[in-house]
């Protein structure tokens, strides 16, 4: 890559976007300029001060070809193909050239944020009196150049006509770099002023260049990426499903033989639309879905090399980047048929919505796998083993950060270990650890390991206490089903229970929005007995229930808290256990705390 910094008259820039030669890339985000905004540029320009540098990148590379789209507003009759893209200075050069050029009417939008049609004139005689009254000289006007007042009725300033702006003494500031300039300043009711103007204004503006940092044709497309996230801090960040939209809308050979663009955009609109009956996949973003054709097209790459140093399989942002159309298309369909699969995979497990998938970036990797496995994802031992690496992904909390090189060890490790042709066991699972104390800090939602064991207390045939139905994935939704308190928090509180106790997953299970209210906030030995009451059931048939949430009725009926956490907390290390396929370590005595209460802070997702 390589750079050079010329300066190119402010005339030049509005030439070259009105004919085309500067064009935006498609992942530019759209025109959004306040009014004020406009104002205040056309102010800098007409005190002859700096606005800042602009960035642009000449076309004609091979390996970045960006989809390039003209600036907002322009009626480009020029070349197809611009000389230039502009990377940084969209807002400023539509402005100017929508200020500056034809009849000067720029599309915007007020300070909350209404639509609005404006043109900009200056009073000459008030912007002669000095740069410091220059402000004051500058107004914007409605697309007629009236101003009214009084809902309409009364006019404020009209300068609808060259005649009643001469008059006015407004100069309209879409003739500022325009020949016709001086035509219009010649016939002028105040020759005096309208020759200073020409001297102090026009001709000063003339000589107003702006700055560029020109990028040569041998950029590639992760520099533009990093070169437009450090010179484009105001903005959003720019994220590489965008660049990857216009470098396929530019796909040559795609054009040549389809006739149409590559629409990138559309087609991921196309996936969230079958995604749409699969809840679990509401969370996959955009990103997600590439990271996972990325790791296919590399891990094909790396396949058919055989050379001592192959490319390395990848899911890293600068290898997204590198993707072509052709990539994409090979992938596509075998990816949205692999994400639905996941889906099932994880309803299996119990987990039936998004808030509680416990790492949507876990699906990327899941996806891949099964694109690799294809058919034999779904055999018992494979599909066993397959569950395994899953749960010891979510109870190890390891797809909370540096995932890419995770994504990576798992496609290439996974398969091959759930199949038997290896022994050596996935990174994945050999890093995940759980132990018992760590039970004590889990109590919101945010955690993976929460929804993880939430999910597997479900699996493990936790029933509703009231009506007996198991939480499948239809009863799930009709119960409203939620994770609340089993010793409820008003009690815990009445009776000095620690937070750390009182919120822990350990106090919290799966429980219906019915059974919820008949809890309430009293002691369990008081609410089982309603509940007995209200569900006409007895104490026997209530105990089984209670028990298939792996909670230990004798000391819930007694009203033992100390007793119940302790007992629960083992029956929970053991599930942890079983999904894992490893053992968790005891950390804690009986009636040991891990953290102090002081720690945490109370959960407002439960009722009662």
């Amino acid at each position: 890559m390589g750079f050079h910094t010329p300066q190119y008259s402010l005339s030049q820039y509005l030439e070259w976007g009105r004919s085309g030669k500067i064009q935006l890339p498609d992942f530019q985000r759209g025109y959004k300029w306040e009014d004020e905004r406009i104002r205040q540029l056309l102010i800098t320009i007409l005190r002859g001060h700096p606005l800042g540098v602009v960035m642009l990148l000449d076309t004609g590379n091979d390996h970045v070809r960006f989809k390039p789209r003209p600036l907002d507003g322009d009626a480009v009759d020029g070349a197809e193909q611009p000389d230039y893209l502009l990377l940084d200075g969209q807002q400023r050069l539509t402005s100017l050239t929508q200020a500056l050029s034809g009849e000067g009417i720029v599309n915007t939008k007020d300070s909350r944020g209404k639509l609005l049609r404006r043109r900009y004139f200056v009073h000459m005689a008030t912007a002669l009196e000095g740069e410091d009254r220059t402000d004051d000289a500058v107004i914007s006007v409605p697309p007629d150049g009236v101003i009214r007042t009084n809902f309409d009725r009364d006019i404020v300033l009209d300068l609808s006509s060259g005649e009643k702006q001469r008059e006015a003494g407004y100069f309209p500031l879409a003739l500022l770099c325009d020949g016709a300039a001086t035509d219009w300043l010649f016939e002028c009711h105040d020759p005096g002023t309208a020759k200073a103007f020409h001297k102090n204004v026009i001709s000063q503006t003339g000589q107003y260049h702006i700055p560029a940092i020109q990028l040569d044709k041998h950029t590639s497309k992760a520099a533009v990426a990093t070169v437009f996230e450090k010179v484009n801090i105001g903005g959003l960040p720019l994220n590489v499903f965008e660049l990857l939209t216009a470098t396929f809308a530019g796909d040559r050979e795609y054009y040549e033989r389809n006739e149409t663009d590559f629409r990138l955009n559309d087609d991921w609109q196309d996936t969230q639309a079958k995604f749409g009956a699969y809840p679990v996949l509401a969370g996959l973003e955009n990103t997600d879905f590439l990271q996972a054709v990325t790791l296919l097209a590399t891990r094909k790459r790396n396949l058919a090399d055989n050379s001592a140093r192959p490319p390395a399989v990848s899911a890293k942002r600068e290898d997204v980047l590198k993707l072509t159309l052709a990539d994409y298309l090979e992938w596509v369909g075998p990816l949205r048929e692999a994400f639905i699969w996941a889906s099932d995979f994880l309803a299996d497990l119990y987990i039936f919505d998004e808030k509680f998938v416990p790492y949507p970036k876990q699906l990327v990797p899941l996806a891949a796998i099964k694109v690799i496995m294809g058919k034999d994802a779904d055999l018992l031992g494979p599909r066993k083993r397959l569950v395994e690496w899953f749960w010891c992904g979510i109870l190890g909390e390891l797809y909370g950060s540096a995932i890419e090189s995770r994504f990576v060890r798992d496609i290439e490790q996974v398969p091959q270990w759930t199949l038997g042709d290896t022994d050596e066991v996935p990174r994945t699972i050999g890093d995940a650890t759980f132990v018992e104390s760590r039970l004590h800090s889990l109590r919101t939602r945010n955690a993976a390991a929460y929804k993880g064991i939430y999910a597997l207390l479900l699996a493990e045939g936790a029933r509703d206490w009231m009506e007996d139905k198991k939480f499948d994935k239809v009863q799930y939704r009709s119960l409203d089903v939620d994770i609340h308190h089993i010793f409820p928090q008003k009690w815990c509180a009445d009776n000095g229970v620690d937070v750390e106790q009182r919120e822990s997953i350990v106090n919290k299970t799966a429980i219906s929005a019915r059974t919820n209210r008949t809890i309430g906030g009293k002691a369990p030995s008081k609410y089982l007995a309603q509940i007995e009451a209200k569900a006409q059931i007895s104490t026997y048939q209530l105990d089984q229930l209670i028990a298939s949430h792996l909670v230990p009725a004798t000391e819930l009926r007694a009203d033992d808290q100390t007793a119940f956490f302790s007992r629960r907390r083992e029956a929970l290390s053991k599930l942890v256990e079983n999904a894992m396929g490893k053992a968790v370590p005891r950390d804690l005595g009986p009636g040991e705390a891990w953290e102090t209460s002081d720690r945490f802070e109370l959960d407002g997702s439960d009722e009662n």
